[in-house]
């Protein structure tokens, strides 16, 4: 199949299968003689696991070293379950900050009940100007 035909059949777009050729993460194709790229069905299931993993917010170094056990039969599920597991941990220390913003959100909102037609009596905004921020603490997680 040519390249827009696997981008059709894995729900992506034509950008989008020559970047992941570009990063290694799907191999090249073939080419005929014409100099067309041959995709064929590896590639096709190949693609929706990369497409799967980013669904999952995964970053593609998680994705690369998923593909490596993926085509390395030997390792078992144990490693690919470690990584799930790190994964997982990234996940709940993300929606443990996402749950502190909202608080901070909500608190602030709680400020301002009334929709005032003066700016200058506005709770939000003296709330954003008294507030202190601390320093955000380093984050280990896959987003950086």
């Amino acid at each position: 199949m040519r390249i827009g035909e696997l981008a059709t059949a894995a729900g992506t777009t034509v950008e989008t299968v020559r970047y992941y050729e570009k990063e290694g993460l799907l191999p090249a194709p073939e080419r005929g003689l014409n100099n067309y790229r041959s995709y064929g069905q590896p590639h096709l299931e190949r693609l929706r696991l990369i497409r799967n993993c980013r669904a999952l917010d995964m970053t593609q170094d998680e994705i690369r070293a998923i593909l490596s056990l993926a085509d390395n039969h030997q390792t078992g599920c144990g490693p690919i379950n470690e990584l799930f597991d790190e994964h997982i941990s990234h996940v709940d220390e993300r929606i443990a900050e996402l749950t502190q913003l909202k608080t901070q959100l909500t608190e602030l909102r709680q400020r301002c009940l009334s929709a005032r037609p003066d700016t200058e009596d506005c709770g939000i905004l003296h709330g954003l100007s008294e507030m202190q921020v601390e320093a955000r603490p380093e984050r280990h997680t896959h987003l950086g």
